[in-house]
């Protein structure tokens, strides 16, 4: 086993891909973690996670995969690589959804070009890994629902695990497609971040409605465009399904609304994809909630 193993991550890294140990049997990283760093050996000038101790060195591999039956990692950020994670409805948590497979063909369809024919796994929970390269010097960051249900993304700070690994489950096997296709320039559209503008002011048009109704808008719309990491998408969605009230009542047009959440959004460090969907969502979740104007 720790031949078929050692053959896997050598396999990985002639490909130029970076790779590090997991635990035997499973998809955690062996590699030790800060409260544990004794601060000696790669460490020795700080703590290392295992994306930076990732390597393409055969003689690293070798003395690591000597000690122990360990998985193979892939640090796909350093490894130029984003892989498309294609899900089981069931490993969401919904056996009625669509596979992740078909919502991401659709979304092909839906752009004009077929599924990249890349190099590809299949996981031991019956999903797909689609390997794309990166154009050189593009950074992005991995994802978990962006693209859509079921379709997750590893880029910097995410790794998947390579083919050859070996889980209670089963192992992770190449299904197909030799090459690592390039990342397709609508994909990557998506994944970027957009721009971070400064935040200033909000200018709004003027409207016909309220003075409440412009108000507000101003007011949550600076709350999104300073929203912290980690918690924008939510923001946004909070900070416009309390504005749609004043849509339902006809205060405001759904338009004036919809414009300028967008442009907090995107300030805030959203890709437009996600401001998009997630304003419609807020606004007509808002819509159907909305009480009569006197209840409110």
């Amino acid at each position: 086993m720790n031949e078929q193993l050692l053959r896997a991550a050598l396999e990985a890294a002639e490909r130029g891909w970076y790779v590090f140990p997991l635990r035997p049997g499973t998809k955690r990283p062996a590699l030790h973690g800060e409260q544990a760093c004794t601060s000696t050996g790669p460490c020795a000038s700080g703590h290392r996670k295992w994306e930076q101790r990732a390597t393409t060195d055969a003689e690293r591999i070798r003395a690591a995969w000597s000690r122990a039956p360990f998985n193979v990692g892939i640090a796909t950020g350093p490894s130029g690589l984003v892989v498309v994670d294609l899900d089981t409805p069931e490993h969401k948590g919904s056996s009625d959804a669509p596979d992740g497979a078909t919502t991401f063909r659709a979304l092909c369809e839906r752009a004009g070009h077929a599924v990249p024919d890349t190099y590809r796994t299949r996981t031991t929970s019956g999903g797909t890994h689609l390997y794309l390269a990166t154009p050189p010097g593009l950074r992005l960051a991995s994802t978990a629902g962006t693209v859509a249900d079921s379709v997750d993304t590893r880029a910097w700070g995410g790794y998947v695990v390579a083919a050859g690994s070996l889980l209670p489950a089963g192992r992770y096997e190449t299904l197909s497609g030799p090459e690592t296709a390039s990342l397709p320039g609508w994909l990557q559209s998506i994944l970027q971040p957009a721009p971070v503008r400064p935040v200033g002011p909000l200018r709004l048009p003027a409207v016909n409605g309220s003075r409440a109704a412009v108000a507000a808008l101003e007011a949550e719309c600076a709350v999104v465009a300073t929203a912290s990491d980690g918690l924008r998408n939510n923001t946004l969605n909070r900070c416009a399904f309390k504005v749609g009230r004043f849509v339902a009542w006809g205060d405001l047009p759904r338009h004036v609304a919809e414009d300028a959440f967008q442009a907090a959004g995107e300030a805030a460090g959203l890709t437009a994809a996600e401001c998009r969907t997630t304003i419609r969502s807020a606004l007509d979740s808002s819509l159907r909630t909305a009480r009569p104007r006197e209840a409110a």
